[in-house]
């Protein structure tokens, strides 16, 4: 079979999966956020935009177009091949819906808590709220072990990049010894650069690194035995160019930085869940008052001031989340009172 037969039929393969979803976008639930009165929010929204990156999507065509940009909002600079062998490792997805509306469902909603790592949470007493929505999103350092009662215990969802999930490992030792591996549970890759594609390759291939950043590594070790390739899916770059240029654009694009700019994986996770959930709450995310807390809800007995690293734009971050509040398309977690004291 040749192989651009085996691409059209991919392609076909792909057009009926979504012939197939096209009823489970918003069009039941009520307080869908498709169905947002809100004109600024909805000028920018794309609801049709392509979340996922899988086998069949990449070309020569797709690849000339992707090469425009930067990562991890396209290939630029990369190697053709290199990302072809990784990128064909994605299963065709089996569900183009992430979350299915839960049985037993009344009105058809799909809600959703996307739990950053802020240290607003610490000693918030949210977790019981958190955990009482149909799905958790979780990212990065999601310790939840001894924080129950701030932050929850379910997981539902999973968002990293390769980076953030072994230095998490690495750096929170023993208050995160694995990632989140709730039963069913999701796991979603921002693919960041070169170095995601190369863990791709050595978890979709069941194999040890033997080159790249991760030589030595088997990355597969690190996802237990919830790890199902029908439940595993990579964020597109077009999705998230999508989310940098129309809801968090910096000015360090106008500035000689500007390649090094991308949102927080924080920030990815939260807009992933506006285009898949119809009801988003968020928790543990930067606030304009950051200052009254630690940089992480782990931080119980120690002020650590929040890090502002440069290559995200924090202050662009804190004013989108307190607009889309304020829009009633998310309902932000806000302290009103003073934190409990701390020791520095």
């Amino acid at each position: 079979m040749s192989k651009e037969r085996v691409q059209r039929e991919q392609l076909a393969a792909i057009f009926k999966l979504l012939r197939e979803n096209q009823d489970t976008f918003g069009e039941v639930c009520s307080k869908s956020l498709q169905n947002s009165k809100d004109k600024a929010f909805q000028e920018a929204a794309m609801w049709k935009i392509q979340l996922w990156l899988h086998n069949g999507h990449l070309n020569v065509s797709e690849w000339n177009r992707l090469t425009h940009f930067n990562n991890p909002y396209g290939f630029m600079e990369y190697n053709y091949t290199d990302i072809k062998r990784s990128v064909d490792l994605i299963p065709m997805l089996k569900y183009y819906q992430l979350l299915p509306v839960p049985s037993g469902s009344t009105d058809g909603c799909i809600r959703c808590a996307v739990v950053g790592t802020g240290g607003i949470l610490n000693g918030s007493k949210m977790g019981t709220e958190i955990d009482s929505h149909d799905y958790v999103f979780r990212m990065n350092g999601a310790v939840t072990k001894g924080f129950e009662e701030d932050v929850g215990n379910k997981t539902s969802v999973y968002v990293h990049t390769s980076f953030s999930l072994t230095q998490s490992i690495i750096g929170l030792g023993e208050s995160f010894k694995r990632i989140p591996h709730d039963e069913g549970i999701i796991y979603v890759m921002i693919p960041e650069g070169l170095r995601d594609f190369e863990w791709l390759e050595g978890l979709l291939g069941k194999k040890r690194m033997t080159y790249g950043s991760y030589k030595g590594y088997r990355p597969f070790t690190f996802y237990s035995d919830r790890f199902r390739e029908d439940k595993f899916y990579v964020l597109h770059p077009d999705f998230l160019r999508y989310i940098r240029n129309r809801f968090l654009p910096s000015k360090t694009l106008e500035t000689s930085h500007w390649a090094i700019y991308r949102p927080t994986n924080g920030a990815f996770t939260l807009f992933l869940a506006l285009h898949t959930c119809d009801i988003v709450n968020a928790y543990g995310f930067i606030t304009a008052d950051h200052s009254k807390y630690p940089n992480y809800y782990i931080h119980r007995n120690t002020k650590t001031r929040v890090i502002f690293y440069i290559n995200h734009d924090y202050n662009v971050e804190i004013k989108t989340w307190k607009k889309l509040h304020d829009a009633g398309i998310i309902n932000l977690y806000q302290r009103q009172e003073k934190p409990n004291p701390t020791v520095t």
